[in-house]
């Protein structure tokens, strides 16, 4: 009798073990895309005035996988593909991305020879640019050099631990990414806890990216590093003409300021803090903290500065001098005295916290806000809130709007507004203070009966978001989004 008691009380107790719910009970995967087009007249690669006219396409597959009962393996990879009139400009002079075969029996190779498209209206300027005898280029307009283009491809791996109970959850993640000139690695410790019956989460998170540049200059300053006080009889600049402020031809040009840099890896690490409350049944608040540390190589190699106590220089038809920071200039190109120099150690604090009420079966309240300081001088709000409306069982729409504010670093200025005696400059306007507004709309789709089928997947849910971006430097842009998720 007691054996049977004790082969019962086993079979209970396997029993529970066999019939655990599983923190994920079947594969999903996700499929996101996303459109991103950005215009301005601030590019940094000009020194704080150009185009800054972008568009990137971004696609991602990320696999949901359950280990167990207790644990889940998800799978994130993509490529985000871009072209950029500003980064183009990185190399405005030649149309192949190299540095050679710029004069060519008095038939120039350089990006002037495919500065305007067919719909363009500067007709006199365009055959002037397709029979020039010397390269000349334009903040204003696209090059066709290498830089305008690239692809960055990202994976990245995280698994989840949860306890028998649910109340605690480990994570470990790793990520790589790679394209032209950067490359990242990245790992990941984390850790929650849940209490007070599952109504309250404090969670924390550690983690490390250790970078590195593959550094790109601007012409002028890369060719300078090459041959020295010579270069203007080498390689490149051997039979270009250059002119000074008045338009007169010159050697003078001597861009002592730069030199290339030495350190090339740049490291990032973080650790977050949470802490969620469920308050009552319809209101549910959180507060988030991070605390951030780079160091290394933080500016960005390829952004020009043009100091106000140096004259200046240019490639170009010296009829544009005049209008040369408006778009009207179509063919003058200003050499630069420098790149962007910035301290290589920088420490973010960032804090805020989210706030969701539920009206009723219909409607809901997510508001956000965060509040961001740096040792750079750095200070920035954020405010956002959005307002999911039930249509139907299936069918969700939300509205939502984003409101950011910021005061500029310490070592920011405008085009010509830096001087040669500066330890640290940037003309960088994404570093400028500045206010922008992001306003949209989004549709959800959902379905917890998978009645759609793809082999042996199930349709869980359709996301679209469509969102204006628009900033007080005159910077604009328009974001589409879209998610699929399949369970298996």
């Amino acid at each position: 009798m007691a054996f049977l008691f004790a082969s019962f009380a086993n079979a209970q107790q396997d029993s529970t073990v066999v019939y655990k719910k599983r923190v994920l009970e079947s594969a999903e995967i996700e499929f996101l895309g996303s459109y991103y087009k950005q215009d301005g007249s601030h590019s940094a690669v000009g020194g704080g005035i150009g185009t800054e006219k972008l568009t990137d396409l971004t696609s991602n597959i990320i696999l949901s996988v359950p280990m167990g009962d207790d644990g889940v393996l998800t799978i994130d990879a993509g490529f985000s593909a871009y072209t950029s009139a500003s980064s183009s400009n990185i190399n405005p002079f030649v149309s192949d991305g190299t540095i050679t075969g710029i004069n060519n029996g008095g038939n120039t190779t350089g990006a002037s020879k495919k500065l305007w498209g067919e719909s363009n209206s500067k007709d006199s300027d365009k055959a002037i640019a397709e029979n020039a005898a010397g390269p000349y280029g334009t903040p204003w307009i696209e090059s066709t050099g290498a830089s305008r283009k690239d692809v960055l491809t990202a994976v990245s791996l995280n698994y989840s631990h949860s306890s028998d109970d649910r109340n605690q959850i480990w994570s470990a993640s790793l990520s790589a990414s790679k394209e032209y000139d950067y490359q990242s690695f990245g790992v990941g410790l984390g850790y929650a806890r849940l209490f007070n019956n599952k109504n309250t989460e404090l969670n924390i998170k550690a983690s490390a990216y250790l970078d590195k540049w593959m550094p790109i200059y601007p012409t002028e300053l890369h060719e300078y590093s090459l041959y020295g006080l010579n270069f203007q009889n080498n390689s490149y600049f051997n039979g270009v003409t250059i002119v000074d402020q008045y338009g007169a031809t010159t050697k003078n040009y001597l861009p002592k300021a730069f030199h290339e840099f030495e350190n090339k890896k740049r490291n990032s690490y973080a650790v977050s803090l949470g802490l969620s409350q469920i308050l009552t049944k319809k209101l549910q608040f959180s507060i988030f903290m991070d605390v951030l540390y780079q160091e290394g190589l933080l500016s960005t190699p390829y952004h020009r500065i043009y100091f106000a106590d140096k004259a200046n220089y240019y490639i170009g038809k010296p009829r544009y001098i005049p209008i040369y920071t408006t778009p009207e200039n179509v063919g003058l190109f200003q050499l630069a005295d420098d790149t962007e120099k910035l301290p290589d150690t920088r420490f973010k604090i960032p804090f805020g916290a989210r706030l969701n009420y539920y009206i009723n079966e219909r409607f809901v309240i997510r508001t956000y806000y965060r509040y961001y300081a740096d040792d750079w001088g750095l200070e920035a709000h954020t405010a956002n809130i959005e307002i999911p409306y039930k249509i139907s069982d299936r069918f969700t729409i939300f509205p939502m709007y984003r409101f950011y504010t910021q005061q500029a670093v310490r070592y920011y200025a405008g085009y010509e507004k830096h001087y040669s005696f500066e330890r640290f400059y940037t003309s960088d306007y994404d570093l400028a203070s500045f206010d922008s507004h992001q306003y949209g709309f989004g549709l959800s789709y959902s379905d917890i009966l998978t009645r759609a089928k793809i082999l042996k997947f199930g349709l869980k849910n359709i996301d679209f978001r469509y969102n204006r971006y628009e900033r007080s430097d005159n910077l604009k842009a328009d974001i589409f989004t879209i998610g699929i998720k399949f369970v298996q």
